[in-house]
């Protein structure tokens, strides 16, 4: 699907079936919006049965489209060595899939986090060299934090966090900090709190978060739970294992060969002047949405552990509590965006509903592409039955919450 023209895009949507008889052809709709009338194609476009998603991805985050969505886009938009880019990187799910079928990638977000998550992934470390220097670290058997976290952890699990936590110091401190220290804090940063004996910590909710303190001594009552010892580096080297399991040759090869030229920033998506005009082939990236949720709240615990001001950056992230507060601030961004894409480059920009499915953001995005002067080309939905986590989160099918991924396709003309 690389290297195709603008022409036969649509058409291309309109036939597209994961039926091999042909039988679940794409449900076109229309929509008027701008002063024209646009096409909404709607199918199952993706599922996790079309391209086994690389075990790389498997790390918990917030809020984050599956691997599929952006390959279907990579595969269908770009080819080998054109440059694809995540404003809002998150955990880095575009960025890892670009880099895996061997585009460039520049990723960005404001949230310090986004880039300990993603860029360790593009440089895969060698499992004896990981193994001996997690074993190199010591222990402080006096180590004590200046945080209470004895509702999270086993004492002498806290003090392997801490002696982790004050080596990474060191080492970033003194200009020594390595790929392998890399690795070691992202996977750390994913491990810290959990709801099962792969993390940290005892049993809490959800994953991808952490609770406040006193949430978790509710649980620890709740579940009549206590602490139990977690070998931090058998965890490490645990996940580690997991992240490495499926990752095919030519993956790892792809990976090693784009982690060389990739970058990540830490900017305002709106202002990203780092990257030269019309520079980038396709945008796939998914915005936060609405003032849902509350970072230094969320985040209070991986900030610790990487000596982030989470206050801080929470002072920094637009949090838009009304649509028109919100298409205000993504109209900027479409503006920055049509800088940095290339003639005939594209934007696949996916939003969810939002109020239960009372609204839909396509709806509210379509206009401000065009405003800043890309061609809207469609829109896509994705329907799709929710995984067990949606429904952990008490999102179940046609009911409540996002039931569907809608990207609104635009393009820079030649």
């Amino acid at each position: 699907m690389t290297d195709r023209s603008t022409r036969d895009i649509v058409p291309y949507l309109k036939r597209f079936t994961l039926d091999k008889k042909g039988k679940k052809k794409t449900r076109i709709e229309h929509v008027e919006s701008f002063g024209g009338v646009y096409s909404k194609f709607i199918n199952e476009f993706w599922t996790a049965r079309q391209r086994q998603s690389s075990s790389l991805h498997e790390i918990a985050y917030r809020a984050c489209f599956k691997s599929q969505l952006p390959g279907f886009f990579i595969e269908l938009l770009t080819k080998e060595g054109d440059v694809v880019y995540d404003p809002f990187a998150g955990r880095g799910t575009t960025i890892i899939e670009a880099a895996l079928l061997g585009r460039i990638v520049i990723g960005n977000d404001i949230n310090p986090l986004a880039r300990i998550l993603t860029l360790p992934r593009l440089n895969i470390p060698n499992p004896k060299e990981l193994e001996q220097r997690l074993r190199s670290i010591p222990t402080n058997k006096k180590a004590r934090c200046e945080l209470d976290l004895t509702m999270f952890y086993h004492p002498d699990t806290l003090k392997e966090i801490i002696s982790l936590r004050n080596y990474l110091v060191t080492r970033k401190e003194s200009g020594q900090e390595d790929l392998l220290d890399f690795w070691i804090r992202m996977v750390a940063t994913n491990r810290l709190t959990g709801h099962s004996s792969g993390f940290f910590s005892v049993y809490t909710l959800p994953p991808n978060q952490a609770v406040s303190n006193s949430a978790q001594l509710k649980i620890n009552r709740k579940r009549g739970q206590r602490p139990e010892y977690r070998n931090t580096r058998e965890l490490i080297l645990k996940k580690s294992k997991q992240l490495l399991s499926g990752l095919e040759k030519h993956e790892a090869q792809n990976l090693a060969q784009v982690a060389r030229s990739a970058r990540f920033f830490t900017e305002d998506a709106r202002h990203t002047l780092e990257i030269a005009n019309n520079s980038i082939q396709l945008t796939v990236t998914s915005p936060p949405f609405l003032d849902v949720v509350q970072y230094a709240d969320d985040n209070w615990l991986r900030c610790w552990f990487n000596s982030i001001d989470a206050d801080e950056v929470a002072s920094k992230i637009t949090a838009a509590k009304t649509i028109a507060e919100w298409s205000k601030v993504m109209l900027e961004v479409f503006i920055e965006l049509y800088r940095i894409t290339c003639r005939g480059g594209w934007v696949a920009f996916e939003v969810g509903e939002v109020k239960s499915g009372r609204v839909n953001l396509d709806e509210y995005v379509l206009p401000l592409g065009m405003i800043a002067g890309f061609q809207c080309k469609g829109i896509l939905v994705n329907k799709q039955r929710f995984t067990k986590t949606a429904n952990i989160w008490g999102i179940h099918n046609n009911t409540k919450g996002t039931n569907s991924n809608r990207v609104v396709m635009f393009l820079k003309e030649q």
